[in-house]
């Protein structure tokens, strides 16, 4: 039997264990073989690893001595430890092999068994960390790579991780953002976190948040709690994207959905939802509540005279001046046109209303001076008070324009005038809304028709043409005055399709004239200033050739107004009108603000006295006088006159010796049906034959 002595085993087991630290594969089962030769003493050993073919082939055997056996011929053992295999010694090569040989080469093969696991955990554990940091490499490239602005902080804010994203969002590096306080990148630092936020995430929200540079932008933030192996919250991670652009257009559609591009007051829409908010405090706080109606006199003259860029200057000076004298807490609103509307919401009685619509009103008695114009304006306000009147924000406007309609009618389109709303208001409003409706559907059912009244030669006495007048029959009430239904549609812009009818229906029926053989009249045809447009000669020249006209029969008679809103084009208009061979009248002569410079570049043939004029001839020396000049300046710029309203023999007679070329009035007819002004024309009426007929 052979020694083994301690040292050799010691040194063996070093040699063992440096092997296995160093080596791999067919160079670890060398050295390991060599060493079990050197342990055992023995001229022939190896170590067969477990993935070895010859161990796939040969399972694992262990020899074991028995009791009485002294000796054998060779020993095999196998390494295993913690129950995993990692192959076999085998030894042989001597006589004999003796018991102890056989305990030496079990405690070789446990070390080796040892070592070699906790070198096989060594390198699972280091492959493990080398993907781990391969992992952890691969992520930070992809946020780094990323847009999107990535960090991390722990449960007190303080930045632990910073992507590029952040870099170029914010312009601080990783360097100069770990470490710090979140706070140093908020641009309102009373901000706070939330606990229970931090415990659960996902919060989505919009902040302003501020650059290295000092700029505030928006962001779009989005927290997600950080937690550890334990699944425990130990910080955040904070995902943010810059959002400025959309914030600003959100904005800009904001401003645009909400307030008044021209005057930037708050509009219709904003007014209402301020309005209810209002009341709802109002309602908590037993205060009383008013809405003004505000609609500002004279502005459409001026807006028609001078044209819309003065108009658009003159309200928003008005604006100004009504924000100047109202304080922070009180709503003003434009609604569109010349109509604002103001709503007081902290007022312990409602008639502070009417103080507050005499300031309003005050601040319109200084002039208004826009491009050297000296310009005026007035208002006529409505008031409705809460509760009494209504309790939202509709209701309210609704009845103070209702009572802005009273007040207007009893201060003159003039005057200015304040009126709360009463319940008789109503009624008369909704008469109005009946014209309104009721004349809509009769432009579509048929219910208009044309009067004419006829126009006479001074000289001949003869019938040279008509004026076309409309009316409205309706189908209960009858015929119904002008009066009632003419300036509702001028209000209501239903002008427009009321002056289209007339044109196509007087044209209609000058083609049956024509086509029953009587010679043409120039039939007259009123145009509001909202139908002259450009469009309108070629309306004109349409309707001649679809009823195949000349256009002797047509002329359009406009009024002072229409011709004030932007000279050039205005006289463009006239100029396309007249080269179609249709006439042009000047109606209500004098009762404007025509300037004389103008009107001999206006391509007109005809001036019409109005009837304010004639009316007080010849007894009036004022309307002798201004009578005596319009048909002085008609001569002498070649234009013919003719004086509406004649009503007396002594009016006809002071017109004739004046030069005046042609009149219409009840002294000589009525206006008449189309068959009975057709009769008359067949007849050829005289003055007198037409009085004694009327």
């Amino acid at each position: 039997m052979v020694a083994h002595p301690v040292s050799d085993f010691l040194n063996n087991s070093a040699a063992l264990c440096d092997a296995v630290l160093r080596l791999r594969g067919a160079a670890l089962a060398e050295e390991l073989g060599r060493i079990v030769r050197s342990v055992m003493n023995s001229p022939l050993g190896e170590f067969l690893p477990a993935d070895t073919h010859a161990m796939l082939l040969k399972p694992p055997v262990v020899e074991v001595l028995a009791a009485n056996d002294d000796a054998v011929p060779s020993l095999t053992q196998d390494i295993v430890f913690d129950d995993e295999y990692f192959g076999r010694f085998v030894v042989s090569g001597r006589a004999q092999y003796s018991a102890l040989d056989r305990e030496h080469l079990a405690s070789l093969a446990n070390l080796a068994g040892s070592v070699l696991q906790v070198h096989a955990l060594a390198q699972r554990s280091t492959h493990a960390y080398v993907q781990v940091e391969s992992q952890l490499q691969h992520q930070a490239q992809i946020l780094d790579h990323i847009h999107e602005s990535v960090l991390t902080m722990d449960m007190n804010g303080f930045i632990i991780s910073w992507n590029k994203g952040a870099e170029r969002l914010f312009g601080y590096s990783a360097v100069e953002a770990v470490g710090r306080n979140i706070l140093f990148l908020y641009h309102d630092e009373d901000e706070s976190f939330d606990d229970t936020f931090l415990e659960q995430g996902g919060r989505l929200m919009e902040v302003r948040r501020k650059k290295k540079s000092g700029e505030v932008f928006w962001a779009s933030l989005s927290l997600s709690p950080l937690r550890d192996i334990n699944d425990r919250a130990i910080g955040l991670i904070a995902y943010l994207t810059d959002i400025t652009e959309r914030k600003m257009a959100e904005e800009r559609i904001h401003h645009l959905a909400y307030y008044d591009a021209l005057t930037n007051l708050p509009n219709r829409s904003l007014l209402t939802k301020l309005v209810d908010q209002a009341l709802t405090v109002a309602q908590r706080s037993k205060l009383h509540g008013c809405v003004l109606f505000i609609d500002l006199n004279r502005f459409k003259l001026i807006n028609d005279t001078l044209g819309r860029k003065i108009g658009d200057e003159l309200l928003c000076e008005v604006a100004r001046r009504f924000r100047a004298v109202l304080r922070d807490q009180d709503l003003v609103a434009r609604l569109g046109g010349d109509e604002f509307a103001v709503g007081l919401f902290d007022i312990g009685q409602h008639f502070e209303a009417s103080m507050v619509a005499q300031k309003l009103l005050g601040t319109l008695n200084t002039p208004i001076l826009i491009d050297g114009h000296d310009l005026r304006v007035g208002g006529s306000i409505g008031i409705s008070v809460y509760p009494q009147d209504g309790g939202d924000a509709e209701t309210l406007l609704r009845l103070a324009d209702i009572a802005m309609y009273r007040a207007k009618q009893e201060g003159g389109a003039e005057g200015d005038h304040v009126a709360f709303y009463s319940q008789d208001m109503n009624q008369g409003m909704q008469e109005r809304m009946r014209i309104e409706s009721g004349l809509r559907h009769a432009l579509g059912n048929g219910e208009l028709l044309l009067h004419y009244q006829p126009k006479f030669s001074i000289d001949s006495g003869k019938i040279i043409g008509a004026e076309a007048l409309v009316r409205w029959r309706h189908p209960v009430r009858g015929l119904v005055p002008p009066a009632e239904f003419i300036p509702l549609a001028e209000a209501t812009g239903l002008v427009v399709q009321v002056g289209e009818w007339v044109l196509e229906a007087a044209c209609a029926q000058a083609k049956l004239w024509k086509d029953a053989g009587l010679p043409p009249i120039r039939l007259a045809v009123n145009v509001s200033a909202r139908e002259f447009t450009s469009t309108l000669p070629g309306r004109v020249q349409d309707t001649l050739t679809r009823y195949g006209l000349e256009p002797s029969w047509l002329e359009l008679e406009i009024t002072e107004s229409t011709l004030m809103n932007n000279i050039d084009r205005v006289i463009g208009i006239m100029d396309r009108i007249t080269a179609l061979g249709v006439t042009l009248s000047l109606d209500d002569f004098g009762t404007g603000y025509s300037s004389l410079s103008y009107l001999k570049r206006f391509p007109i043939d005809t001036l019409k006295i109005d009837r304010s004029f004639t009316i007080g001839i010849p007894s009036d020396a004022n309307d002798c006088a201004i009578a005596n000049t319009i048909i002085s300046i008609a001569q002498q710029l070649k234009h013919k006159v003719i004086a509406e309203g004649v009503e007396t023999v002594e009016q006809l007679a002071f017109l004739k010796n004046s030069g005046c070329d042609e009149v219409q009035g009840y002294l000589f007819s009525r206006p008449l049906e189309a068959d009975a002004f057709e009769q008359a024309l067949r007849e050829n009426w005289t003055p007198d034959q037409a009085s004694r007929a009327a």
